[in-house]
């Protein structure tokens, strides 16, 4: 795992696109280091009193040394999103440079970009990419009503018809399984979105015998089947006996409680916080995407970074940890 290459930073100006989603353009202070479609940024945040990271894709260009992220304020969120929306101009931040777990790959046949809300932010740079070098594409854009839409008028402009907006109000719907019948057989999908949509675009990817490689993915590690709620981790290998607040994650809470925890991603995608179940008497909420469905209904791992339990208690191994 490469280290986060941090600098101080300032925020130098905010913006509204929805009544939840906010605009920050923020200076990082040094060299500037440009951003590739797919990129995005770490953020030190405060929460509760503590400081922590959140990372945001970066959106479009950044020709003028400028970082753009989009933040969702989330009512049930950790705390991230809510630190982010206190800050006004001006505000010192400490942010990292550009990192990249979702690249695009230029130079391919056709493309099939699929967004559900949030998840616009990395996909908006990237239509805007091929747009530029003329490739063959369509942009898929799931919303719950058109004015949760953020980007929409500038994507409309500069994609025409391969812009389609789907808001689920006026009962409208991605027909995943349609669009990727559709698709040539070398063509490349990429998503971001909630989970659910997540999972389908994945089985329909999978049922129809595509290439795994060219199904390419982030997630928000947050969108789970249950509302969150505290609960109550047992760990008899260590002694441990911790409550998970409904704000914090299982994975902070067991490096708070000292358990030395191995991580990378914290979206519910690499696997490295992974710990065997015991037992539990609640619904194991999976909310990570490292996991098949057989594996989930198997029950026999939790993803720490963004799984939860929902109405009762879990009791975890930790083989190869040391608390």
């Amino acid at each position: 795992m490469a280290s986060i290459e941090w600098s101080s930073g300032r925020l130098r100006s905010v913006q509204d696109l929805t009544a939840d989603i906010r605009l920050f353009e923020i200076e990082r202070d040094g060299p500037f280091m440009p951003a590739a479609p797919g990129a995005h940024i770490n953020v030190g945040v405060e929460i509760a009193g503590r400081p922590d990271t959140r990372s945001y894709s970066v959106v479009g260009a950044d020709d003028d040394g400028l970082y753009r992220i989009a933040v969702k304020r989330v009512p049930q969120s950790r705390g991230g999103s809510a630190y982010m929306w206190s800050l006004a101009p001006g505000a010192r931040m400490r942010v990292s440079a550009p990192r990249n777990h979702f690249p695009l790959s230029l130079g391919k046949g056709d493309y099939f970009l699929v967004a559900g809300g949030i998840g616009i932010t990395p996909l908006y740079g990237m239509a805007l990419a091929l747009a530029e070098t003329g490739a063959r594409f369509r942009l898929a854009y799931a919303a719950r009503t058109r004015a949760d839409l953020a980007f929409a008028d500038v994507l409309a402009a500069r994609l025409g018809d391969r812009l389609s907006l789907h808001i689920a109000a006026e009962g409208e719907r991605i027909d995943l399984a349609a669009e990727i019948d559709a698709l040539p057989a070398d063509a490349e999908l990429y998503i971001c979105g909630p989970l659910p949509m997540f999972e389908a675009a994945r089985r329909h990817w999978q049922t129809r015998g595509r290439a795994p490689a060219r199904f390419r993915f982030e997630t928000f590690g947050s969108s789970g089947r249950y509302a969150s709620e505290p609960f109550r981790v047992k760990i008899p290998r260590l002694g441990k006996d911790i409550v998970v607040p409904q704000n914090q994650s299982l994975l902070e809470a067991l490096e708070d409680a000292g358990v030395e925890m191995i991580s990378d991603c914290r979206r519910g995608e690499c696997g490295l916080c992974t710990l065997p179940i015991l037992e539990t008497d609640g619904i194991v909420d999976h909310r990570d995407v490292f996991f098949s469905d057989r594996q989930k209904a198997a029950g026999g791992k939790i993803c720490t970074c963004v799984s939860r339990v929902s109405g009762g208690e879990i009791v975890l191994d930790t083989p190869d940890r040391a608390g």
